[in-house]
C-alpha cells in the first residue's frame, strides 16, 4: 500500500517518535505544525481554559450553599449529600475511561464530556425559572405588606393567610422535591462529564508533546486549574450580592439588605456564566485531531530553564511525569486495551487488593483521605460557619476563601514541590517532611476552638448565653398576639442584646421607617416585650466578636496552607513506594479511592454534625427544613473537633509510614553487613 510504503522510508527516530499515530498523516510531517488544531501547544491552552471553567462549575455550588439552603429549604446534611453527588457519577465511570482511555477520539470525549457539564450546570440554575419568586415572609402573597403582617394583632384581626395551611397543599410539596431532584441530577450529570476530561487531555498532552516540554505543559495546565476553585468563590461573592429574583422584582423593590438573615442572593446566575464558558471552551475539541504529529522541538525556554541541572530524564522518570518510560511497563494500564470488558473488570479487584496489601501505598492513602476530607469540609461549610459565627454576609465569606485560604494552599502545593525537588528528598525524608507538615496544621487547629462566641439571647429559644432551647424568656407579653411558630422576621433589642423571630413575637403594634446615613432602616414601635421605649430595630442583632475573624480565617488558611505542603511529598512516596509496572495504577486508585472515602462522605458527615448544633427548625409542611439558628459553641467545638479528628488521623498515618521507612532502611543495611561479613569469611 502506498501509505505503508511511505511510511517504512522514516527515520527511525521519527519512526519512534511517531509510533502512537498510524494514519496517513504522519508522510508529510514536518518541523512546523500543519495548523492551528494539530498544534499541542494549542491543545494545552483550550484544556487549561476548559478545566478552569469545569471547576468554577463544580466548586460554584460550594460558595452558594447556605443560599441554597435558604431557598429550598434544606438541612445541611441534604445540602452536603447534594454538594457530594457529582463524585458518585464520577466514580461509576473511572473503571470505564481506564478501559476506553485509549480506544476513542479523546478530544471529541473531552468535549462530549465539556457538554454534559454544561448540561449539569444549566440543570443546576433550572429550578430558580421554573419556582415561584421568593417570599421571604411566609404570610405576605404582596411583599409590599411584608412590614404589616408581622405585627403583633388580635387573632380576631390575623389575616388567613397567616391561618391558612395552603402552603402544605401535596401540589407545593411536588414541586419542592422536584426542585431539589433536578439538582441532584445536575450534580450526577455534571459527575459523569468531568470523568473524561482531565484524564483524557493529560495523557493526550503526554502522548503528543515532546518528551521534554511534556512535565512543563503539564504544570501550565495544573496551574490554571488551580484558579478554578478561587475564581469560583470570587464569583459566588459577587452573584450573591445581588437578590435572588434580580430578573423578576417586584413593583416597589424589596425591604431587604444582604445583612438580612433572610436575603438570598443570585445564587443561579454564576452557573448560567459558568455555562457559557464551559460551552465555549468545548468548540475546539471538535476540531482536533484523534492523533496529531508528534512535537519534535524542545521548547527554548525550557532549555534555558533546565541549564545547569540535572537531566530532564532522570527527573521526569522521578515524577512518573514522562511517557517513555512508562511504555516499557506491563501493568494493568499497558495490558488493559487487549482485554476485554469483562475481562478487564475480573482483573481489577485482584489488581486493587494486592496494591492496597502494600503499606506505605495503603497508609499514606489513608492520610490522604483524612487530608481531603478536612479540606472537603472546609470547601463546602467553612462559608456557612463564618456567617454564623461572625454574623458576616455570604459575599464577604467567599470574597475571603476565594482570596486568601485557596490561594494560601496553591502556596502550600508549589511550596512542598520546591522542597522536594531542590532537596532530592528521599524516601524517609519525604515522610519526615508531611509529618512535620501535619503536626503544625494540628497545632494551629486548637486556638480555633476559642475563637468565636456564644450565641445571644433569643427569645423564646435560649434562656442565655450558648444555652439550649427552653420556655420563652417573656411569658405572656406575646400571648394577645396571633404570632405563628414558622415566621421569620427577626428584630433585636439592641440595648439588652435579645433577638425576636418576628416583632409579633416581640409585641410590637408599629413601625416606623428612618432614613440613617442614606440607607433605610425600619424600627418596629409598641413593643410589650421590650422594655424602656419599646422599640427595636430589623435584622439579626450583630455578633458581639464579629473582630475576630481576621485571626480565625488567618489561621485556618495557614493551616491549609500548611497541610497542602505535603501534597506532592505525599504523592512521591506513592509513585516511589510502587513497583513501576503499577504506578499508573497507583496514581489511578489513588483519586478513586479519595473520591470514595473523602469526598463523597466528608460533605454528609460535616453537615450532619452541623445539624445537631440547631436550636430552631423552620418547618415546611410538618418536616424540618433549613436551620433557623444554631448553639455557636457547640458548632464551633463540632465543626473544628471534625477538622482537627482528621488531622489527628492523617499525622498518625504519616507516623507510621515514617517508622516502617525507617525499619526498611534497617533491615536493608543489615542485609547489607550480612553479605559484607559473608565475602569477608569467604576470602
Amino acid at each position: 500500500m502506498p501509505d505503508r510504503d511511505t511510511k517504512t522510508t522514516m527515520s527511525t527516530e521519527d519512526t519512534h517518535e511517531s509510533k502512537v499515530s498510524m494514519e496517513p498523516q504522519d508522510s508529510n510531517q514536518d518541523a512546523q505544525p500543519r495548523g492551528l488544531f494539530h498544534n499541542i501547544k494549542f491543545f494545552v491552552l483550550c484544556h487549561s481554559i476548559l478545566q478552569l471553567a469545569q471547576l468554577m462549575i463544580s466548586g460554584y455550588l460550594k460558595s452558594s450553599i447556605s443560599t441554597v439552603e435558604k431557598r429550598f429549604g434544606l438541612s445541611s446534611q441534604t445540602s452536603g449529600l447534594l454538594a457530594a453527588f457529582n463524585e458518585v457519577g464520577n466514580v461509576s465511570l473511572i473503571l470505564l475511561v481506564s478501559y476506553f482511555g485509549s480506544r476513542v477520539h479523546r478530544p471529541r470525549m473531552i468535549g462530549y464530556g465539556a457538554i454534559l457539564v454544561a448540561l449539569a450546570g444549566l440543570l443546576m440554575a433550572l429550578p430558580h425559572f421554573i419556582s415561584e419568586p421568593y417570599r421571604y415572609d411566609h404570610n405576605s402573597p404582596d411583599r409590599s405588606q411584608d412590614l404589616d403582617v408581622s405585627l403583633c394583632l388580635p387573632t380576631t384581626l390575623a389575616p388567613a393567610a397567616a391561618v391558612s395551611n395552603d402552603s402544605c397543599s401535596s401540589n407545593t410539596e411536588a414541586k419542592h422535591l422536584t426542585m431539589v431532584g433536578i439538582m441532584f441530577t445536575g450534580q450526577l450529570l455534571l459527575g459523569i462529564g468531568s470523568v473524561p476530561i482531565q484524564p483524557f487531555g493529560i495523557s493526550y498532552i503526554d502522548d503528543f508533546a515532546h518528551h521534554s516540554n511534556s512535565p512543563l505543559y503539564l504544570g501550565i495546565l495544573f496551574a490554571a486549574t488551580t484558579l478554578g476553585p478561587a475564581m469560583a468563590y470570587g464569583l459566588g461573592s459577587l452573584m450573591l450580592r445581588l437578590y435572588v429574583d434580580i430578573d423578576r422584582m417586584p413593583e416597589g423593590g424589596i425591604n431587604l439588605t444582604p445583612k438580612d438573615p433572610r436575603w438570598v442572593g443570585a445564587w443561579w446566575l454564576g452557573f448560567l456564566i459558568s455555562v457559557g464558558l464551559v460551552v465555549l471552551a468545548a468548540i475546539p475539541y471538535f476540531f482536533f485531531p484523534k492523533e496529531m504529529p508528534k512535537e519534535k522541538h524542545e521548547l527554548r525556554l525550557r532549555r534555558k530553564v533546565l541549564a545547569g541541572t540535572a537531566s530532564t530524564v532522570n527527573k521526569g522518570e522521578e515524577l512518573s511525569s514522562q511517557h517513555e518510560p512508562l511504555k516499557k511497563e506491563t501493568g494493568l494500564a499497558q495490558i488493559a486495551p487487549d482485554l476485554t470488558i469483562v475481562q478487564f473488570i475480573k482483573v481489577f479487584p485482584r489488581v486493587l487488593l494486592r496494591m492496597l496489601r502494600h503499606p506505605i501505598f495503603l497508609l499514606v492513602v489513608l492520610s490522604q483521605v483524612c487530608t481531603s476530607s478536612m479540606v472537603a469540609g472546609l470547601a463546602i461549610f467553612l462559608p456557612k460557619f463564618l456567617e454564623r459565627q461572625f454574623s458576616i454576609t455570604a459575599s464577604f465569606a467567599n470574597l475571603l476563601l476565594g482570596s486568601l485560604t485557596i490561594p494560601l494552599s496553591i502556596v502550600g502545593i508549589v511550596l512542598g514541590g520546591v522542597l522536594v525537588k531542590r532537596l532530592h528528598l528521599s524516601p524517609v525524608q519525604c515522610s519526615l517532611l508531611c509529618l512535620l507538615g501535619s503536626l503544625l496544621c494540628l497545632l494551629l487547629t486548637l486556638p480555633l476552638f476559642f475563637i468565636g462566641c456564644s450565641t445571644h439571647h433569643i427569645a423564646g429559644i435560649t434562656r442565655g448565653l450558648g444555652a439550649q432551647p427552653g420556655p420563652s424568656l417573656f411569658p405572656g407579653c406575646s400571648e394577645p398576639c396571633s404570632c405563628q411558630p414558622n415566621d421569620f422576621n427577626p428584630v433585636c433589642d439592641t440595648s439588652a442584646r435579645v433577638e425576636y423571630i418576628t416583632p409579633c413575637h416581640a409585641g410590637c403594634t408599629g413601625h416606623v421607617v428612618q432614613e440613617v446615613l442614606g440607607k433605610r432602616q425600619v424600627f418596629y414601635t409598641n413593643c410589650s416585650c421590650v422594655a424602656g421605649d419599646g422599640a427595636v430595630s430589623a435584622g439579626s442583632c450583630d455578633s458581639a466578636c464579629s473582630n475576630l475573624i481576621l485571626p480565625f480565617i488567618l489561621l485556618i488558611s495557614l493551616g491549609v496552607a500548611v497541610a497542602s505542603i505535603t501534597h506532592t511529598p505525599s504523592f512521591m512516596l506513592i509513585l516511589r513506594g510502587v513497583k513501576k509496572e503499577d504506578k499508573i495504577l497507583a496514581v489511578g486508585m489513588q483519586f478513586m479511592l479519595l473520591r470514595v472515602l473523602a469526598w463523597m462522605p466528608s460533605p454528609v458527615i460535616h453537615g450532619s454534625a452541623i445539624d445537631t448544633t440547631c436550636v430552631h427548625w423552620a418547618l415546611s409542611c410538618g418536616w424540618q427544613a433549613v436551620c433557623r439558628y444554631y448553639d455557636h459553641d457547640l458548632l464551633r467545638r463540632r465543626f473544628i473537633g471534625l477538622q482537627f479528628f482528621f488531622k489527628s488521623g492523617s499525622l498518625v498515618c504519616f507516623a507510621l509510614v515514617l517508622a516502617i521507612l525507617r525499619q526498611q532502611n534497617k533491615e536493608a543495611s543489615m542485609k547489607v553487613i550480612v553479605k559484607s561479613s559473608d565475602l569477608q569469611q569467604q576470602l
